[in-house]
């Protein structure tokens, strides 16, 4: 059975000339739209998703803007709106060590030093300097934990479970 990764969805077109708009879920944007890359476009409706290649790529605000190879007009576009991009999991690349995707975090038990657990990785933010980390607890309380070696001690993928080291007032 294939695994597919999520690369990004698009919420409109941009302009008539065939671009879209993207709202990224990748770690590697710069990869994933360069020219002549290949992504899986899933439609709501659709049962097989369609290959795209990248024709060009730019961001403008907080969206990617791409363009695919034979789609030149709104037209031909309009109809990818709400799709998500995603690409196989053999286009995944070698992380360094120490560097997980997101797909690998969510999902891991978070606890702490002491073995107190905190919940389970439902979501990750990026919204600047570090990742955040949501992680919601058995009573659905949410805690944002932040990707930072202080808090951060021990990550093991093949367990599913995250150590950290909470800050004073991190889980209050």
């Amino acid at each position: 059975m294939e695994k597919w990764f999520n690369v990004g969805k698009i919420v409109n077109t941009h302009g008539v000339k065939g671009e879209v708009k993207v709202v990224s879920s990748t770690d590697f944007p710069e990869e994933r739209y360069s020219k002549g890359n290949e992504l899986y476009l899933f439609l709501p409706k659709k049962k097989e998703p369609i290959s795209l290649t990248i024709e060009s790529h730019r961001t403008h605000k907080s969206f990617d803007l791409l363009t695919f190879e034979g789609y030149h007009d709104i037209n031909q576009v309009e109809i990818f709106k709400e799709g998500v991009l995603k690409v196989q999991e053999d286009q995944l690349q070698e992380l360094e060590e120490g560097e997980y995707y997101y797909h690998e975090i969510v999902g891991c038990k978070v606890v702490t030093g002491l073995g107190e657990e905190i919940g389970t990785v439902k979501e990750i933010l990026s919204p600047g300097a570090n990742d955040v980390w949501v992680v919601k607890g058995e009573k659905g309380k949410e805690h944002l934990i932040p990707y930072i070696e202080d808090v951060v001690k021990e990550i093991d993928i093949e367990e599913g479970l995250i150590t950290i080291e909470p800050l004073e007032g991190l889980l209050s």
